[in-house]
């Protein structure tokens, strides 16, 4: 019983532990004019789910509504917290020219092109140093993404990027799946 308690122990924590040892993520933001440094007033809003896996980055960005015209560009900015403007770590290729719509891109971190110029120079001149900062400033929730348009150069709606943890039904699935473990081991 003392084994298979230990191995469904063992089983939780490697469950836990495995995406965080890749470092693997998921974070996710909205997007409201409130967030820009300076408030816009915009009414538009729209919502960011940047996943990371391995190199990989993926980008699915919704927004709607943009009082400014369409987006003319949006990006993930780096490296600082809420209320702090941060210079554009990952520009959104393709991003559509509207004033409502969906975005979904992945990219590749370890491409210099992936990257703006001066981010890669401003983080040790490397596609790797770069991405190195960049996970680590999503990690520490030191990075944001929005969308500017022709009315709001320097950006009409902003989201701080936040780790999500494990929903909480995740959590509870995973604590009745251990249980049922234990149950079974007492039987025997």
């Amino acid at each position: 019983m003392k084994r298979n308690i230990a191995l469904a122990f063992v089983v939780a924590v490697a469950l836990f532990a495995a995406p965080r040892a890749k470092g693997d993520a998921v974070f996710e933001a909205t997007l409201l004019g409130s967030n820009e440094v300076l408030p816009t007033g915009s009414t538009a809003s729209g919502i960011v789910t940047v996943t990371l896996i391995g190199d990989g980055l993926t980008v699915h960005e919704s927004f709607t509504g943009l009082t400014g015209g369409s987006a003319a560009a949006a990006h993930i900015h780096c490296c600082s917290g809420p209320g702090i403007n941060a210079e554009v770590a990952v520009p959104f290729t393709g991003f559509p020219a509207a004033t409502s719509g969906t975005y979904n891109q992945t990219f590749d971190l370890t491409l210099a092109g992936t990257y703006n110029a001066t981010f890669i120079t401003d983080n040790g001149g490397t596609a790797a140093s770069a991405e190195s900062a960049l996970i680590a400033a999503l990690f520490a929730g030191d990075a944001y993404a929005n969308i500017h348009d022709a009315v709001f150069p320097s950006g009409e709606i902003r989201g701080q990027l936040a780790l999500v943890t494990p929903e909480p039904g995740s959590l509870l699935l995973l604590a009745s799946g251990l249980l049922g473990l234990v149950g079974a081991a007492r039987r025997k």
